[in-house]
Formats: structure tokens, sequence, C-alpha cells
């Protein structure tokens, strides 16, 4: 028999070529046009070969195109359970306006509906070698619920009207891709519920208008590119809520309307990429709670998502985190404090990709921190930012006394004004040496370690005689006349001046105006005018350097101040 030939000849002589008909095809042309179906056997799969279950495959293909007007097909198509398929459905480049349904069938070649035009094509349960479907066109959807598939289902420049459900499937090609629907256009979504997928699944260049769905699924390429959805745009979801994913998930450019969701999933690719989303947009969330474990490297590069909604004991092991140029509007789930969400970004390890410091990503953090009301949280994100990037720029520097320098720097604005990011920290240096000063001058208030800061006055007769006591006299060369001393017994020559009568319109000395007005430049309070340490007493030379280095320091935190308010010392 040569079916070509009876493809092109009458339907009565066609039809008469395939006789005698087996049980089973008796069967369906006896009810072919009641519309049910058909159930061969017990309508379940065959397990093995049935001679009562044959139905050669090139009488079904004369039934499904419409070969003879006395065998019509019911309008809801052809509808067959139960079958065991002999030789190749080849409905290549077919128009098929109705349904075809086998569900629960045993194929033993696969199918090939290469550019078919047909409305929906199912195949539930069914046992098949593979799916070759390239090209096809369905105003419906595409079916495999339940159905084992031992080889290659091809679905490449494929347009679909609905879903391509494969829940429940298992389709095993485990030395190359399972599924391969690149470049397919669907109305609906992709569903793989449930299903157990040995080999790749290649979804790149795929649009669809629902979801990829693969809740519950086990897919299994370990060595290999699980799933590559580079490209893909879906305005629904990403769904493996509950999956277990061996071998790199890589959606490179991917673009998804709604989440991406790996609750409580497993993605495992020890030692290589568990999960890619390079430059990967998701309108929705990122999930990755409930019990999820990363087992390899999760890639956000450059990725743009909604939200990210996680939980700490599923990040991934340190190293294992790539979160370069990777934008988030809003953290959710997780923890927000700075310490935690720190150690999230210390499970980056730049060096591991030759990089020596990523500071976007802590700059990204602080600003979803600081758009979430945490602005305390956000400041001490951009502190460790710093600090990091600086030792980075250290570690650059080849000369050593350039890496001296640069860390005595550092560490200046480090504990001065957080490296700009607290220039009030310079105000509470301030405080902390006004108080010390006060501490120090009025020490040396007390051991009359002072003297007045006025030539003329230290010329005259009331300061120079207080240093002589009263029961000693003195030849002074200004009075021409020898003079009896005038400090009393014990009392010291500042004491002495100020109870002087000539003293009494003399500036007293208060140590915490003094304090101030050495430490701030910039004002002008009057005592530095009329006091100053006295080094030749008790406590004058530590009084006299303290005020020396209470000048200097006040200069040094007044202009870091201004330079933290201006965001000068921050690193670009």
């Amino acid at each position: 028999m040569n079916p070509s030939k009876t493809a092109s000849v009458g339907a009565a002589v066609r039809f008469a070529d395939f006789e005698p008909l087996h049980a089973a095809e008796k069967k369906i042309i006896a009810e072919l046009g009641s519309g049910d179906f058909i159930r061969i056997g017990n309508g379940l799969c065959p397990e093995g070969n049935d001679p009562g279950r044959i139905v050669r495959a090139e009488l079904l293909r004369l039934l499904i195109i419409g070969s003879g007007s006395d065998l019509r097909l019911h309008e809801k198509g052809l509808r067959i359970s139960g079958a065991q398929i002999v030789g190749t459905l080849d409905l290549e480049g077919c128009r098929i306006p109705r349904d075809i349904t086998l569900t629960d069938c045993l194929f033993d070649a696969s199918p090939v509906l290469r550019s078919a035009v047909i409305d929906n094509l199912f195949l539930d349960g069914s046992a098949l070698p593979g799916l070759q479907t390239d090209r096809l066109e369905a105003r419906g959807g595409l079916s495999i619920c339940g159905a084992t598939v031992t080889g290659e289902i091809r679905l490449r420049g494929g347009r679909v009207g609905g879903n391509i459900e494969a829940d429940g499937a298992k389709i095993m090609s485990p030395d190359g891709v399972a599924l391969d629907a690149n470049g397919l256009e669907a109305r609906g979504g992709i569903l793989l519920r449930g299903a157990e997928v040995h080999g790749g699944i290649d979804l790149s260049g795929v649009r669809l208008g629902g979801d990829v769905n693969g809740a519950g699924a086990r897919i299994e390429r370990p060595g290999g590119v699980a799933l590559n959805g580079g490209g893909i745009g879906a305005r629904g979801d990403l769904a493996f809520r509950g999956a277990t994913v061996t071998g790199e998930i890589r959606l490179f450019g991917a673009h998804f309307g709604g989440d991406i969701d790996c609750t409580s999933a497993i993605l495992a690719e020890p030692e290589g990429y568990a999960l890619r989303l390079n430059r990967a947009r998701v309108d929705g969330a990122f999930f990755l709670r409930q019990g999820a474990s990363v087992l390899g490297t999760l890639d956000l590069t450059a990725a743009a998502i909604g939200a990210i909604y996680d939980e700490e004991a599923c990040w991934p092991s340190r190293g294992d985190l790539l979160l370069n140029r990777c934008r988030y509007g809003a953290l959710i789930g997780g923890p927000i404090d700075a310490t935690s969400r720190l150690g999230w970004l210390a499970r980056q390890l730049p060096e591991r990709w030759q990089q020596d410091f990523w500071p976007q990503p802590y700059e990204q953090l602080s600003t979803v921190l600081r758009e979430m009301g945490h602005d305390e949280e956000a400041r001490a994100v951009l502190i460790v930012k710093e600090r990091l990037q600086r030792r980075a720029r250290r570690a650059r520097a080849k000369n050593p006394l350039l890496r001296a320098a640069l860390a005595i720097s550092d560490g200046t604005l480090a504990v001065t004004l957080g490296y700009g990011r607290q220039p009030l920290l310079a105000l509470l240096w301030l405080i902390l040496f006004w108080g010390v000063g006060v501490v120090v001058f009025s020490i040396a208030e007390q051991n009359s370690a002072l003297k007045p800061n006025s030539a003329i006055v230290l010329r005259s007769l009331e300061w120079t005689m207080c240093a002589v006591q009263q029961t000693e006299r003195r030849y002074m060369p200004s009075a021409g006349q020898v003079l009896a001393g005038r400090a009393s017994s014990g009392q010291t020559q500042l004491s002495c001046f100020l109870s002087q009568p000539e003293a009494a319109s003399y500036p007293e000395f208060n140590p915490w105006m003094y304090s101030l007005d050495a430490l701030l430049p910039v004002m002008e309070i009057g005592q530095k005018q009329y006091w100053r340490p006295d080094p030749s007493k008790p406590m004058g030379l530590l009084t006299l350097n303290y005020y020396y280095f209470l000048s200097v320091i006040g200069w040094a935190l007044s202009l870091l101040a201004v330079a933290g308010f201006s965001g000068l010392v921050k690193s670009k």
C-alpha cells in the first residue's frame, strides 16, 4: 500500500486500501460522526502491544483531513482515547478546521504537525517518542497534560491562540533540549505545573500573553541550561513555586509583566549559575521565601525589579550573589535593618569576578531604604559603602606613601564626618574638645597658669610687684625706686593682680568662654585677647600646648564640617 497514492485518489479507493480494518479502526469509523469520545479498550493508555487497539496513523490522517464525504468528521473533531497508533501521523502543512484529540494513546512514532493550521491539539495522557510542531498555528491551544514524551517536543516559531499546557507531563530528552519553543508566540501561557522534565527547555524569544507556570515542576539538566528564556516577553508571571530545577535558569533580557515567584523552590547548579536575570525586567516582584534554596549563583546583574520579597534564610551563600547595577523599588518581607541588609550585600564577592568593589548595590539599597522611610538605615549603608570603596582605592594605590596618606585621610574622615555622610559628627567632636578645654583651663586657673595677654599689663607695677611677697622689697627701674611686694603669704601672682584696684576693670577669665574662643576660629569672644597660658607655672606648658591644639583642631573641624555639609568629601 502506498499512503501518498491513497491521498490523491477518491475516498472509496483510499479507504478500500486499508481493508481489512482492524477492530479498533472499525469502532472509530462506526462512531466517527457522533462527536463523542471514541474509547478504544478501556480508554486508558496501552501499556504494551495490544492488537485489539491498533490504529494506523495513515488512516487517522485521512479521517482528520476529511477525505470522504460519507465519513465527515463531527464539528467537535476527532476524539479518540486508548488507541495504539502505529506509523507516523504526518499532518505537516495541513489546514484542519477541527480539534484533534488523541488522549491516552500510545504512539510508536512522533506526530508531525509542522506548519499545520489547526483549532486545538489534545494529547493528554498519551505516550509519545516526541512531537514535531515547528511553525504550528493553533487557533486554540495545545495540551499534553499527563503525557509521557520520551523525545524532543519542538514548537519553534509556532503561533498558539491559547495556552500550551503540559501540567503533570513527563518529558525526557536528558542529552539535549526536551522542549524547544524558540520564537513561539502564544496569547496564553506555558503551563508546566507538576511536570517532570529531563533535559533543557528553550523559551528564548518567546512572546506570551500569560504566564510561564512551573509550580511544583521538576526540571533536570545538571551542568547545562535547564531553562533558557533569553529575550522572553510574557505579560504574566514566571512561577516556580515549590519547583526543583537542577541546572541553570538563564533569562537574559527577559521581560515579565508580573512576578518571578521562586517561593519554596530549589534552584540548584552548584559551582555554576542557578538563576541568571541579567538585564531582565520584572514589573512585579521577585519572590524568594518560605524555604526557597539557591545552590549556585543568583545573578541579578543589571536587572530591573519592581520589588524583592525575600527572607534571610533563603539568600544564596557568600560569593553566590551578584547585584551590581540591579535596580529594585522596594524590599518586602525580609529584614529592613541596615545590619541585615549589609550582610545581604556582603554575600557578594567582587574579587571572585576579578573586580575590587561594586558601589552601586550600596547606593541602590540606600535609596530604597530612604524611600521606604528608613533614613538612618540608609545613611548607615552609605557609610559602609564609603569605607569599602575607599579601602578598594587604597588597595589599587601602588605607592606605599600614597597608601599611607590615603589611610590617614580616610581614617580622619571616618571618625569626624562619617565619610561626609554624618557631618554633624564634627559638631560632636567640637563639643568634646570644648569640654576638655573647659576642664584644662579651669585647672590652669586654679594653678595660676594663666597671665594677661597684654605687654602693657605684664610690664605694669600691678603685675610685676604681685610676683613679690609683701615682706620683700625690690628695686623697680620703671619707677626708679625700691618698692615693697604686693603678694600676701601664699597668694599667687594672678590672684594678687586680680585683687588690685587697678585690675578691677580688666576682663574676668571664664574657662567656658575661653575654651570656646580658642576652638572656634570664626568667633571673637574676647577671652583670647586678654588671657593666655603661662608656661612658667605648673600645668602652664600643658595648658599652652592644648591651647595651640585647640586652635588647630578648631580650624580643621570647621573646614571638615563645611566640606561634609557641602558633599565635597563623599565618593562619587
